[in-house]
């Protein structure tokens, strides 16, 4: 019965392939669509797309500025924040490695973060060098290097950048509730709106919408909103605004994501494809509404 299922059910054998890495012959336009139907229930239109996340695909497919494989890297993204608005808003960096056996642990401070340079979610965490695994942290690093994340959801921008390895300082703005990220929708350096993750290291990750006047939306993505707490207004964030406007002014469409430690601000990453483009925004209608503000470059 169950092979019969899968029979009847072509996606849900492209998902089982997907996930065990068997598609990677498969061109980006096919394995799009088919990933699009399996993560939002139907077809994309990516000859006429309206919303924000066929807009996404449309962009991974057509808009290939060779800048945004440096902007993706962890590492080489410094770079172009210290030149476009300053190496104040870096995290202080604790070492570059293009291996886990060279990190040198003696010399790292008690507190920081390790973070692979080509991915998303090659993270270890260290609050207390006396209490980390040291094997466990190799062994998940370890696995984000040998893969490329290119071929995860086909976001171009990663296929060229250097699997390395970063330290950075450890960051925490309230003391046992962990780190609030402040994540900007810019759409030809223009905020339209942005989210507030919370909880992300001692609940379940919460995720805040508001609009560029910092009013909470009425809407979620993935995660649900943070009843718990109330989301205030951090003392960096117009400067924040100005920093996201400045740093993707180039682009259709980028993320740019801070930290406010009590007005100072620091910068976290940029991004390109939020979500990669495949996760349902409630209510559906914020899809477009997102989509509208989102101008495809032409030709």
């Amino acid at each position: 019965m169950k092979i019969r299922h899968l029979i009847l059910n072509p996606i849900k054998i492209f998902s089982i392939l997907r996930r065990r890495g068997f598609l990677r012959w498969m061109p980006d336009s096919l394995y799009l669509k088919l990933c699009f139907k399996e993560k939002i229930g139907r077809w994309p239109d990516l000859k006429n797309p309206k919303t924000f996340n066929e807009k996404i695909q449309w962009l991974k497919l057509h808009d290939r500025n060779p800048l945004y494989t440096q902007l993706v890297d962890k590492y080489e993204v410094r770079k172009y924040i210290a030149e476009t608005i300053g190496e104040k808003y870096l995290i202080p960096l604790l070492g570059a490695w293009d291996s886990f056996d060279e990190i040198d642990f003696d010399k790292l401070p008690n507190q920081f973060v390790l973070k692979c340079t080509h991915d998303s979610g090659g993270l270890v965490i260290c609050k207390d060098k006396s209490k980390l695994d040291i094997e466990a942290a190799k062994k998940k690093i370890n696995q984000c290097l040998q893969r490329n994340y290119y071929y995860t959801w086909r976001e171009w921008p990663y296929k060229n950048v250097k699997p390395r390895i970063i330290a950075e300082e450890y960051m925490e703005d309230e003391p046992g509730k962990g780190l609030k990220d402040y994540k900007f929708f810019c759409f030809n350096g223009a905020v339209k709106a942005l989210f507030v993750a919370t909880d992300r290291e001692i609940h379940q990750t919460k995720f805040d919408f508001f609009d560029p006047e910092f009013n909470h939306l009425p809407m979620k993505q993935h995660y649900p909103n943070n009843e718990e707490r109330e989301i205030k207004r951090p003392a960096g964030f117009e400067e924040m605004k100005l920093l996201a406007s400045k740093l993707t002014s180039k682009f259709p469409h980028c993320r740019a994501d801070f930290y406010d430690m009590g007005g100072k601000v620091y910068f976290g990453e940029l991004t390109f494809s939020h979500f990669s483009g495949f996760e349902p925004m409630e209510p559906m209608e914020w899809d477009d509404k997102f989509g509208s503000w989102l101008t495809l470059p032409k030709g």
